[in-house]
């Protein structure tokens, strides 16, 4: 299951996982704790074609995962 799911997730541009997410380039950049250019940087890109560190970050963010940390939920 989970490699499917990342299968699909891989493939979708940045911008496309962040929208869905509801975050703008401002509050993806401060959940991650980097510059808002870097995030302008890679958002036309697809998620598999980031840079490997920065993609560990962005990955759980981008997937939702964060969603499972909200303690009312």
């Amino acid at each position: 299951m989970f490699f499917f799911k990342n299968f699909r997730i891989n493939n979708k541009t940045v911008k496309e996982l962040r929208k869905n997410q509801g975050f703008t380039v401002r509050e993806l950049a401060i959940k991650l704790k980097v510059e808002t250019k870097v995030i302008k940087m890679i958002d036309e890109k697809k998620l598999k074609d980031v840079p490997e560190p920065l993609r560990t970050k962005i990955s759980p963010v981008l997937r939702g995962d964060i969603l499972n940390k909200i303690p009312w939920l």
